[in-house]
């Protein structure tokens, strides 16, 4: 796909369309946009537009298809992957001015919210009705729902109540030529293929979302938290296997090894036992007598598997305290090291132990720091690398160790991402997981919604070329049977 520069005119056009207040060309103020929270990926856009309303976009997304100039869409910049980077001769299309909470739903039990919606700000209008929305990412307070559906969000809380994709009735998504979408229902199913789905998690690359109806839950009349002490992270990742095959789920069972708890207690004074190994975090929800009855059979299977302390928060405050740390654990790796890299994988429960192990060993191959924190009931994990850019040659050190712990993810039956996405960072690792067929499957569905492959060019989908030469396919010369698919 070739562009076309962009001009004056081109500029001016997007001007007259949305306001040129919402047109950002100033070089000083384009450097806002100039990468996501992968701050390591840095490209300058040539010009940003923020629309305020759906028909600004599709006016804009019309413009563009008739020039076939690129679009980068992006939402609060709280991603981790560089998806919402500026691409050469593209247009970065911001959605924080579209921001509005259009209803609240008690009855249906439903949120209906502009992309740039705050994802914390629905849970807080939602709370007069006694509801609240269930996936909570660490950046919650500042994420948007379009950005967390485009890269299908989770949360300390995704185990119970689900990603982002089981959270969502409906989007209303405009495609590259200016069409708008209304993709899934007010139900739980809908007739004809599941767009919807294909829709959450595909990064930009098919649409842009401007609209979403989202599913309430009811707050839960009772919430408890147990902390469990573990002298061993091996010992703290069977413990996570022993709660799930126990019969219990979690709202959200979360570990931190001791690296993580030094930090964090030291920055929000968590109260943390900060000599342990590994710490789980176990939260139980619903009926007083039935959190009563899992909490105690909880604390039986940790003490089985060898906890070395097991506490119980007293109340809602000390409850608070004990997530504060988990929440704050990326600000505070901040605050020891220059740079850190923060990884996205998923594994088998049953290997957590495994794995954990086989990074600590390839840390220190490396010499570079890890500090874990992870979702460990859904096997999520969240490796900090510890890194400094301003010494030649560490990040691409760091960036070489992320992509050694992604490949231990497929080795024991994972995946590369658990909720960050693929964006530029995994694009490598892409040609691991799956083979050419279904690669080439994937640039299909591209190129049905947008043939000229203008939706945030070259992020999430690998070439095979790519992949060949990253030399984990063997591309044969016409072995492509898709003429259409050349260019991806």
């Amino acid at each position: 796909m070739t562009s076309s520069p962009l001009t004056a005119n081109f500029i001016n056009q997007c001007k007259t369309l949305i306001g040129s207040q919402n047109v950002i060309a100033d070089s000083e103020m384009l450097k806002v946009f100039e990468c996501d929270a992968l701050t390591a990926l840095k490209a300058l856009p040539q010009l940003v537009v923020l629309p305020e309303t759906v028909e600004q976009v599709q006016a804009i997304l019309k413009l563009c298809y008739s020039q076939r100039i690129p679009v980068v869409p992006r939402g609060a910049g709280t991603g981790l992957t560089g998806g919402a980077l500026a691409v050469n001769n593209g247009v970065v299309l911001g959605l924080s001015k579209m921001n509005k909470i259009l209803a609240i739903d008690p009855n249906n039990r439903t949120a209906q919210v502009q992309a740039g919606v705050r994802n914390l700000a629905v849970s807080e209008a939602a709370k007069a009705y006694g509801l609240y929305y269930a996936p909570d990412p660490s950046s919650q307070i500042a994420c948007s729902i379009g950005g967390n559906i485009a890269q299908n969000s989770g949360g300390v809380h995704c185990l119970k109540y689900g990603l982002t994709v089981h959270n969502v009735l409906q989007v209303k998504l405009i495609t590259i030529t200016g069409e708008l979408l209304t993709l899934g229902g007010g139900g739980l199913d809908a007739p004809g293929f599941d767009l919807l789905a294909v829709s959450i998690g595909s990064e930009g690359l098919l649409g842009i979302v401007v609209e979403a109806t989202l599913r309430l839950l009811p707050i839960q009349p009772c919430t408890q938290v147990l902390l469990a002490a573990f002298d061993s992270i091996a010992k703290a990742g069977d413990a996570v296997a022993a709660i799930i095959a126990g019969g219990l789920i979690p709202a959200g069972l979360e570990l931190m090894d001791n690296a993580a708890i030094r930090v964090t207690d030291d920055f929000v004074q968590a109260n943390y036992p900060i000599d342990a190994a590994a710490i789980l975090l176990c939260e139980l929800d619903g009926l007083p007598e039935q959190v009563a009855t899992d909490m105690a059979k909880a604390h039986v299977i940790f003490a089985a598997n060898g906890a070395s302390e097991i506490r119980t928060a007293k109340d809602s405050d000390e409850r608070k305290r004990f997530w504060a740390g988990r929440k704050a654990a990326f600000p505070a790796v901040g605050r020891i090291a220059a740079n850190y890299y923060c990884m996205d994988g998923t594994i088998p429960r049953k290997h957590l132990a495994k794995v954990l192990t086989q990074i600590n060993t390839l840390t220190n191959t490396m010499g570079l720091a890890v500090v874990n924190v992870f979702h460990a009931g859904d096997g999520n994990l969240h490796p900090l690398i510890l890194y400094d850019a301003r010494i030649p040659g560490d990040y691409e050190k760091a960036e070489q160790l992320g992509g050694q712990i992604l490949e231990l993810c497929v080795e024991v039956g994972g995946t590369i991402t658990g909720e960050h996405g693929v964006g530029l960072e995994k694009l490598n690792q892409m040609c691991v997981q799956f083979s050419s067929a279904e690669i080439q499957q994937f640039q299909r569905l591209k190129a049905a919604f947008d043939e000229h492959d203008l939706l945030n060019p070259g992020k999430a989908i690998p070439s095979l070329h790519r992949c060949a030469e990253f030399g984990r396919m063997h591309i044969h010369q016409g072995q492509l049977p898709f003429p259409e698919l050349e260019r991806f």
